[in-house]
């Protein structure tokens, strides 16, 4: 029961770490869903550590000098509590975001995190000391289950009701207790003989227990779980970035990852091989031609139920195949290491070198592709229908993944990729009056250009004369004269268009590939009579370093993009941009989305400040316009009397029992459309 209780509570609080310290940095990057992906990265390598330490304290140290050596970092991982990270570590817009994340994580959380990493195995390996004979491998099934739940009770059970910090708070109480239960489990395993061994009951193709496993062997066990593992980061990226920009996604993928850890080790029995190799070559087809049809893009219900439902398929598979192969329990700690090394190898492959590689999101069709050739392998010399079927996976996921790229390619003049997603820039149209070209990050439009010469001063998208920021700005001329404008997120610099001679616009974004898009390949900037400006960096990190602009007009344009920056929609954030404003400025709110419902969000927190609002929602009838959802919010009601903003308004539900979202606290359970 000690044992058992350690791994639980290890796994449970190393995955309850996970979405606690990944929310708190996420909104000094951007809110960016690539701070996840390199959150993963550096979960998987720091686990690969934890592993190949305990494979080395078990096999080179004695019992007690195990014990004493880990007893000695648990009360040393004590010293870096509480997992807050220091506000020096934010970004100021020059440094890798990357390598920024990774230092952050590693100074902040590593020792815990290694800790924590390292107890699995260890436990197992005194597990197998004390109780020679019984196989230790239902606790790696516990403490997946503990680490399931912790990544599912987190964003229904803690998310909502309790504020960030204090989550941390409580997180470093309990990782405290934790050290208290870890002590009394390695002295009572420091206390135990040497295993004697013996086969694990049940287990499948494994080697004499006296035999250690051959390198092909542990290459073998390297290879299933960096299939498994870049899948899991190419699925997350991809439901995360080109489907719905919804954080709470991240999880979904994660939790599948560790069901099939779940089910696979529990027991023998719930691998069924024939049965999991025949619907692993279907899934494989069908997420092939799931990603290569554009008419599927948006499409949510399909998207999400294909991938996940496939994603299933092939993790079971290869945890299935793992424990088929798993090793006699004295040689479990390197079986778990290169686990663990290839879990670390696939999450590199995909959240590092993908991102320098290639200039697109390519990795889930090579990852299919690869799942594919191992599913071949892995079927040599069985009977004939499932190498053929094996065969015929390959081929789709092949063809699929070359149409795929032929599809993104269409049309398309520019693209590139960074840390912040992919830029695509398209040319369409077939006369010189419609030809128009689209800037495109990950699968959504940010904004587009009529190519035409006397068209390309003319606003679109979402920024067109009928719009709730084009109203305006064009409301604010006629009584001000000349104005200054903020805008928070560039695209293609569109409002850039609305400039007049003493206009001074000054625009903010995060993401460098971005401004160079818009100086490059579109005109908006450069054709505009007012003065630009341009500020690289997180836009909430600037404004609080900068002295107050003065700004009439302040559009926050971010959260149509590809990931929602929570950080820019908050009671603080608004007070910061306050700091900035005229006594008579208004405040726009970009809140166009398909799947949150942000409009009671900025009202409640309009409220909460004693602002006023006013929600303009445009159908973007007119030949160049797209719908758009703005709300604007004044200290003057006098700014937001204005017939061209009153007539076109639409009423706001107010939910004064939603609780305002502060820099601690947000809800995207409850937006969810």
């Amino acid at each position: 029961m000690l044992y058992a209780l350690t791994i639980f509570a290890s796994a449970f609080l190393l995955f309850l770490l996970q979405p606690i310290v990944a929310k708190q940095i996420l909104p000094w990057f951007g809110g960016s869903a690539a701070v996840w992906t390199t959150c993963l990265v550096f979960f998987q390598s720091t686990l690969l550590l934890g592993y190949a330490y305990a494979d080395f304290s078990v096999r080179r140290l004695t019992p007690r000098a195990q014990a004493k050596l880990h007893m000695a970092l648990l009360v040393l991982s004590l010293v870096v509590l509480p997992i807050i990270p220091g506000a020096f570590w934010k970004p100021t817009g020059q440094e890798s975001p990357i390598w920024m994340i990774l230092g952050l994580l590693a100074a902040t959380i590593g020792l815990p995190y290694f800790v924590l990493s390292t107890t699995s195995p260890l436990i197992q390996a005194w597990f197998a000391r004390t109780f020679p004979g019984r196989s230790p491998y239902r606790l790696f099934a516990l403490s997946n289950l503990a680490s399931m739940l912790a990544l599912l009770g987190y964003p229904f059970l803690l998310e909502p009701w309790i504020a960030t910090r204090m989550q941390a708070w409580g997180w470093s109480v309990g990782y405290a207790a934790f050290v208290g239960l870890c002590v009394l489990a390695a002295r009572k395993g420091g206390r135990a003989g040497v295993v004697t061994p013996r086969p694990v009951a049940g287990s499948v193709d494994v080697p004499p227990a006296g035999a250690p496993p051959t390198l092909g062997r542990q290459l073998l066990w390297c290879t299933l779980a960096a299939t498994s593992s870049a899948m899991l980061l190419a699925v997350t990226n991809h439901v995360t970035q080109n489907v719905a920009a919804v954080p709470l996604l991240w999880i979904v993928p994660l939790s599948l990852y560790l069901i099939t850890f779940i089910v696979c080790f529990d027991g023998e029995g719930w691998y069924r091989r024939e049965i999991f190799l025949a619907m692993l070559a279907a899934a494989l087809g069908v997420m092939g031609w799931t990603l290569a049809d554009p008419k599927l893009t948006h499409v949510l219900a399909i998207q999400i139920d294909v991938f996940c439902a496939g994603f299933f398929i092939a993790c079971m598979f290869c945890h299935g195949e793992l424990v088929t192969c798993k090793p006699a329990p004295r040689y479990l700690t390197r079986f778990y290491l290169m686990v663990a090394l290839g879990g670390a190898l696939g999450s590199v492959l995909v959240g590092v070198v993908a991102p320098l590689v290639f200039s697109a999101n390519f990795d889930l069709a090579f990852v299919l592709v690869a799942c594919a050739l191992l599913l071949l392998w892995r079927t040599r010399g069985e009977a004939y229908v499932f190498p053929a079927l094996a065969a015929l996976s390959l081929v789709v996921t092949v063809g699929c993944g070359i149409w795929s790229i032929v599809e993104f390619y269409r049309d398309t003049i520019y693209t590139s990729r960074n840390f912040y997603g992919m830029l695509r820039v398209q040319d369409s149209g077939g006369d010189d009056v419609d030809r128009r070209r689209t800037l495109i990050h990950g699968t959504i439009m940010h904004g587009k250009q009529q190519m035409h010469p006397t068209l390309q001063s003319e606003p679109t998208s979402y920024y067109t004369r009928n719009s709730g920021i084009g109203r305006l700005i064009e409301a604010m001329h006629p009584r001000k004269g000349s104005i200054k404008v903020g805008v928070i997120g560039l695209g293609t610099g569109t409002l850039a268009t609305y400039g007049a001679k003493g206009d001074v616009y000054r625009f903010y974004d995060i993401n460098p590939g971005v401004v160079s898009v818009a100086q490059r390949d579109f005109t908006f900037l450069k054709n505009s009579d007012a003065k630009i400006e341009l500020s690289l960096g997180d836009a909430r990190l600037s404004l609080e370093r900068e002295a107050p602009q003065q700004f009439d007009v302040l559009a926050i344009d971010a959260f149509s993009s590809d990931a929602i920056p929570v950080h820019l929609i908050t009671r603080e954030a608004v007070e910061v941009y306050l700091r900035h404003m005229k006594p008579d400025g208004v405040i726009a709110f970009h809140v166009t989305n398909r799947y949150l419902n942000l409009v009671p969000v900025v009202e409640g927190i309009a409220n909460e400040l004693g602002l006023h609002a006013l929600w303009i929602d445009d159908p973007g009838v007119e030949t160049f316009g797209n719908a758009s959802s703005w709300v604007l919010l004044a200290k003057d009601p006098s700014r937001l009397n204005d017939t061209r903003l009153t007539d076109p308004s639409s009423a706001i539900e107010s939910r004064r029992d939603w609780r305002v979202w502060t820099d601690d606290f947000n809800n995207l359970v409850q937006v969810l459309k």
